[in-house]
């Protein structure tokens, strides 16, 4: 069971001013390779499961967007932590089937 969520907001520092878009989007494939469950949402991916796994992919991440040349990065976390009951995306919005 998951006993964590861990929602991120990459902000890599491009090379040249080139444009974020495919830096997150190389982001989200670390986050794919890593076999964690996760929720694209428009300002921020969440990902699902043990909070030191997840923190790892947040890491893995980050050495992603300086191996592709970002000077710096910056990654903006919120962290939900339930190691008792667990921790589910879809517990949380089981109200909001549609996104509503």
């Amino acid at each position: 069971m998951a006993n964590a969520l861990v929602s991120i907001q990459i902000l890599p520092s491009t090379p040249g001013g080139a444009s974020v878009l495919p830096f997150v989007d190389a982001a989200i494939d670390v986050i794919k390779a890593s076999g964690v469950a996760y929720r694209v949402a428009p300002l921020e991916t969440t990902m699902e499961g043990e909070l030191s796994r997840l923190l790892e992919v947040v890491q893995d991440m980050n050495t992603a967007m300086t191996d592709m040349g970002c000077a710096s990065v910056i990654s903006q976390i919120k962290i939900y932590y339930n190691p008792q009951n667990g921790a589910s995306m879809d517990r949380l919005l089981e109200k909001y089937p549609d996104g509503q």
